[in-house]
């Protein structure tokens, strides 16, 4: 569960970026120019550091963004990203070694910040130094822990991205405290989501999406009332986007059934129709469905093939 939710959590940061920016830095609107958009490195990240897929380290997890800033057409920096459950021994070196291989290859201005989703408030890891004999190093970085801000202050910050790091601190409480306080939480950031009117419909529907699946509730009643308050809220508006939602975590919920029990049969077929409907639904690499799905990036990619054979 825990690499699932590292892409699920990485996808949420990568679609509410802007509100990312305006949650981390103050007077974001002015610094950045939103217009321009952002481009997401993920390639040239692992060209950077190849050997984080070779030793099996958190590529999934890491971001590089490119934004452009207000002050000129030209002028544009990079975002690096970190987002860890602990910080280890050597993370501030690494992030370290991160600002210089950006620097060196792209030779902008760069912005880091690490986000730790554990349980502790680790934000002692923002500094890295070394001193030998009059050569010093100080390499000082953002860092931000989930658990910095109440539930209170994230809900009155009227920020989406806001919700996000209070889902991740809801995640925390997973197999914690009962399935039913944990559904009434969820349903306290669904409502601040639709009435802060802030998301269309799709944004809504694909947050519904991250939130279902990232507080994961394997009680059937409970996932029941989740969908009938949030049909209330929305005028049922969203009910198609919800209803196919709700299929594929059916589907996902089938597939972790068939795990348990062994249903080899049941399992593949589940398997092609959950693959089927992340293809067909959300704008995800096949790498990120692989994840999801628990397969192989070919087993992907031949059910991508298939579905374009059946058009």
């Amino acid at each position: 569960m825990r690499k699932k939710n590292d892409i699920l959590l990485k996808s949420a940061f990568e679609e509410a970026f802007p509100d990312l920016l305006r949650f981390f830095f103050d007077d974001a609107d002015n610094i950045f120019n939103m217009g321009r958009g952002f481009e997401f490195m993920d390639k040239e990240l692992s060209e950077l550091f190849p050997e984080l897929e070779k030793h099996g380290g958190s590529r999934f997890v890491d971001m590089l963004v490119k934004t452009f800033l207000s002050s000129g057409e030209e002028e544009w920096i990079l975002i690096h990203i970190e987002i860890e459950a602990v910080a280890g021994k050597n993370f501030a070196k690494r992030m370290f070694q991160y600002y210089y291989r950006i620097l060196d290859r792209f030779e902008v201005e760069i912005v880091a910040l690490a986000v730790f989703t554990g349980q502790k408030n680790q934000n002692q890891a923002a500094l890295y130094q070394k001193n030998f004999l009059g050569t010093r190093i100080t390499y000082e970085f953002n860092a931000y822990g989930i658990l910095r801000h109440s539930e209170k202050q994230l809900l009155d910050m009227n920020n989406p991205f806001a919700l996000i790091v209070l889902a991740a601190q809801k995640a925390l409480l997973m197999g914690k405290v009962p399935e039913e306080e944990l559904g009434d939480q969820r349903l306290t950031i669904a409502r601040a989501l639709i009435q802060s009117k802030q998301y269309d419909n799709e944004q809504i529907r694909r947050f519904l999406y991250f939130l279902k699946t990232f507080v994961y509730i394997e009680n059937s009643e409970i996932n029941s009332k989740f969908d009938q308050e949030i049909n209330l809220l929305t005028g049922k508006e969203t009910t198609m986007g919800i209803i196919e939602t709700i299929k594929m975590l059916a589907k996902e919920e089938g597939i972790e059934e068939g795990i348990e029990k062994g249903r080899e049969e049941g399992l593949e077929k589940g398997k092609i129709i959950f693959v089927q409907n992340l293809l067909t639904n959300y704008d995800f690499d096949v790498d990120k469905i692989a994840v999801l799905a628990d397969v192989s990036e070919d087993f992907v990619q031949k059910v991508k093939n298939d579905l374009k054979n059946n058009r």
